[in-house]
């Protein structure tokens, strides 16, 4: 039985294997829910869910609704003993990996492709981002700072005003540049100049992978 922890490393190597540039980013928050793993690339964000083998469908239809509003592919990973039914608890355009233990390795089978994902929101995909890499973004673009107002604003008006290819480009590099050993003092800086009243720090263990 293949369980979490034994699938993460061999999946995190296969995926670099499998799609070249990519930074994986875990336990990312998402409406209601957390992806297993946001795997960005280029010029998109893929949301990935794992299944093992000691899991259940449970949560998985609430899991459904919030990747799909946040990413623009999603994908499930699934142990061995979930491989003939899986496809009736994702939708068709989700992409299904299997995952099988052999006797000195792990082997992952790309049982479907994941396609473009209809139903993604803008909006909620760029809620993945801090305050100061939005900044970054409406300086690339020529916009206005709204110093004042707030993330949700910034956000929003970003969506509205770069032209969706454009921004899907400069969210995944915001992301590839994402430094975590600095971004506190980015937050607290940028919050600092901005006549706004720091944040004190939430400790939480946070894993990042960059191929």
């Amino acid at each position: 039985m293949l369980y979490d922890k034994d699938i993460r490393e061999p999946l995190f190597e296969y995926l670099e294997n499998t799609f070249g540039k990519v930074r994986l980013l875990e336990e990312q928050v998402m409406g209601k829910s957390r992806a297993d793993v946001v795997m960005v690339v280029p010029n998109a964000l893929y949301g990935i869910e794992i299944k093992s083998d000691a899991d259940t469908y449970a949560r998985l239809e609430r899991q459904v609704k919030d990747y799909n509003l946040y990413y623009d592919y999603n994908m499930i990973v699934v142990g061995a003993s979930h491989g003939a039914h899986v496809e009736e608890h994702v939708p068709r355009w989700w992409g299904i990996i299997t995952v099988e233990q052999e006797e000195d390795h792990t082997d992952f089978y790309l049982l479907r492709q994941p396609e473009k994902n209809p139903r993604m929101d803008p909006n909620r995909k760029i809620e993945i981002l801090w305050r100061p890499e939005l900044a970054h973004i409406q300086e690339l673009n020529g916009m206005h700072a709204y110093k004042q107002k707030s993330k949700r604003f910034v956000a929003d008006k970003i969506v509205e005003t770069v032209p969706g290819e454009t921004l899907s480009l400069q969210i995944s590099e915001e992301l590839f540049q994402r430094d975590y050993t600095k971004i506190w003092d980015t937050i607290q800086t940028f919050r600092k100049e901005n006549g706004q009243k720091p944040r004190r720090r939430k400790r939480r263990k946070r894993r990042s992978y960059h191929a």
